[in-house]
């Protein structure tokens, strides 16, 4: 450690209580990086695990005083290298403030810290007839913090909306230390600029975030599941848009092509491989569910579909969604993932991922592909090989050509996952210069000495 490190690690020791900073470098290597494949991983000075706010204010105030760096993470399972430490900085854990503060069944709101994980916060206000919709993969394991962060979505976000639809109000702790409230907690609102709505998806980079009240909606019933298998990826698009055409909306609507089938197969053997190309799966939740249900098979056979069937129990619903669930850790049995995340028009979905598939014939790269196809969403999942330096730089090459790819069919980046470090190049395409000034300017004037997450999303060489 250089004498700056050894300093704010000192003084960290000194003003937190006794077993908040960590400086053993094992415990501290585990918690400097997210789930990122790539990306440069710095060596932190110290890991805090605050426990309330005012720790999190004493910890800003002392990087503030020493120009040290600060990474605020949650529960690590970020996909774009933004909670990645950096040399002689100071990694923020927010894991253990992990309060249910408050549940108001009238207003219909939570207040939470932001270590609670979505899955427990859903559990706990279930129990009076709530729910809260954002649902990434990550739900079990992700915090609301680090969702809030990245303005995470997931499997239900086509109908419901993502975190940025559920956030109304925040406490955090700014660039200049002070604790503060942004937003509120009423129905409606217009006071002022929405600089809550700068907080959410701004990936640690404005202040940390240290408690959240969330909307919370009626929990809904656990619905009717359809099933299609088509042997073309263009028949799964046509039944997309019959859908969309036919006025339904369904609560989640997702693919699954054939290189994640093969790979649930192999590992479960649940014989889905062998229906076709691409499974697309519909789930239907409110009063008219089977009604709809029966419409959507209706799209699905009318398009092509090789099989079509829905749920006629709620255990059967669970069951026809298990392949979804299962593709990712059946795909990380093959190897190491590296998860793409981009969002293209929903006219665009068939055209983007005949590019994908011409982009891993291109480069020799297995990619399969999961999709959030209601919302245009898609997660290509690039298999890399440990140790195979060239086939890891091809399938590097294929993921900055996925993004080139999506914004030249007038889509984004990133849907969900964030910029981070792997998606800085792409975001340098996407945006134009003037609108990427726009975005320093706010950093500027929000993180005046720069300590916060410095170098994730924008370039810190263009910064």
């Amino acid at each position: 450690m250089t004498r700056t490190d050894t300093t704010i690690a000192a003084e960290l020791i000194r003003i937190l209580p006794a077993g908040r900073v960590i400086t053993d470098p094992d415990v501290a290597l585990g918690l400097s990086h997210d789930q990122a494949a790539w990306g440069p991983v710095g060596t932190p000075a110290a890991v805090v695990r605050a426990r309330d706010s005012a720790e999190v204010q004493q910890v800003v105030l002392a990087c503030l005083k020493h120009g040290a760096p600060l990474v605020p993470r949650g529960a690590g399972t970020g996909l774009s290298g933004g909670a990645n430490a950096i040399d002689g900085g100071v990694v923020l854990v927010l894991e253990a403030m992990d309060s249910i503060l408050e549940v108001d069944p009238l207003e219909r709101i939570a207040v939470v810290q932001p270590g609670v994980v979505n899955d427990d916060l859903r559990s706990h206000v279930a129990t009076q007839g709530l729910w809260y919709p954002p649902d990434p993969a990550s739900s079990p394991w992700s915090t609301i913090g680090g969702n809030m962060a990245t303005n995470a979505g997931g499997v239900c976000c086509v109908k419901y909306g993502v975190t940025r639809d559920y956030v109304i109000a925040a406490e955090v702790v700014t660039g200049t230390g002070e604790i503060v409230r942004l937003g509120r907690r009423t129905a409606k609102g217009v006071a002022g600029y929405d600089l809550l709505g700068l907080m959410v998806g701004s990936e640690g980079t404005l202040g940390v975030i240290t408690e959240i009240t969330v909307k919370l909606r009626p929990l809904p019933p656990a619905g009717v599941v359809v099933v299609g298998s088509f042997a073309k990826t263009v028949q799964a698009g046509a039944a997309v848009r019959a859908a969309r055409a036919a006025g339904l909306q369904p609560a989640a609507l997702e693919l699954v092509d054939r290189h994640c089938l093969a790979a649930v197969d192999a590992w479960k053997n649940m014989g889905l491989s062998t229906e076709g190309e691409v499974l697309l799966l519909a789930r239907f939740d409110d009063a008219e569910a089977v009604t709809d249900a029966e419409r959507m098979l209706e799209c699905f056979r009318a398009a092509g579909a090789t099989l079509a069937d829905r749920s006629e129990t709620a255990e059967e619903a669970e069951m026809l969604f298990a392949a979804r669930r299962l593709a990712y850790p059946a795909l990380e049995r093959l190897g190491p993932v590296m998860t793409e995340d981009v969002c293209v028009p929903i006219a665009a979905v068939t055209e983007m991922l005949a590019r994908i598939d011409r982009i891993a014939q291109r480069h020799n790269v297995t990619i399969a592909n999961i999709a959030h196809i209601g919302d245009g969403n898609l997660h290509p999942l690039l298999i890399l090989a440990p140790g195979d330096e060239a086939k890891n730089a091809r399938a590097h090459a294929a993921f900055e050509e996925i993004m080139s790819e999506a914004i030249d069919l007038g889509g984004t980046i990133t849907g969900e996952h964030g910029v981070g470090l792997l998606k800085q190049p792409g975001l340098h395409r996407e945006l134009s210069p003037a609108v990427l000034e726009m975005h320093r300017a706010v950093k500027r004037a929000l993180d005046p000495a720069g300590i916060f997450n410095p170098g994730k999303i924008f370039d810190a060489a263009r910064s």
